[in-house]
């Protein structure tokens, strides 16, 4: 049994559910999302409990025990995305270095001979304040993915802490070489 598989997923009131041959398609305040989900997981919407259940015909079948738990988390993700919203927050940090948006992309001033931009994706928000960049949206992976390409431009370095890195994360800085006696 799935652990995690098993237990329903429950939704709220503002946020509608609709389930069509394998296509899940989940409508909240921040917009739509669809999911077509592997042929060996049941999805079902009950109703009156106001819940989405995931489900297994053969639950010893280990490919089917590994989508089951991985369909309702993504359901899971997706409720929560329409509803609330997800949002990574980056910083970067260096002298002169900078970002801005122009038009649909972000435009990364980051050390290099020349700017790099980025093109937003459809369904992805992206602000720019001084050094601080928000990436917001209701697609938590479209989110993620994104924040993670701006991180990849200029990882953060240990020795003079400059690149661009996630609010929440510490980078472990290094003392570097000695010299003298």
């Amino acid at each position: 049994m799935s652990r995690i598989g098993k237990k329903p997923v429950p939704v709220p009131a503002n946020v509608k559910v609709a389930i069509s041959g394998r296509n899940v398609s989940v409508t909240g305040p921040k917009g739509t999302l669809v999911f077509e989900h592997h042929p060996l997981v049941k999805v079902t919407w009950t109703e009156s409990e106001k819940s989405i259940v995931c489900s297994v015909a053969d639950a010893a079948d280990r490919v089917a025990k590994a989508q089951w738990g991985t369909t309702r988390a993504i359901l899971r993700n997706m409720i929560e995305g329409v509803s609330n919203g997800y949002e990574k927050t980056l910083e970067v940090n260096g002298v002169g270095w900078a970002p801005s948006m122009q038009g649909t992309k972000l435009k990364l001033v980051v050390g290099l001979a020349s700017p790099i931009f980025l093109e937003i994706p459809k369904g992805i928000n992206v602000v720019v304040d001084k050094q601080i960049i928000r990436v917001s949206g209701a697609d938590r992976q479209m989110v993620g993915e994104f924040a993670a390409r701006v991180r990849s431009q200029r990882k953060p370095e240990p020795y003079n802490g400059k690149g661009i890195k996630y609010t929440t994360e510490t980078i472990r800085r290094k003392q570097g070489k000695q010299f003298g006696a």
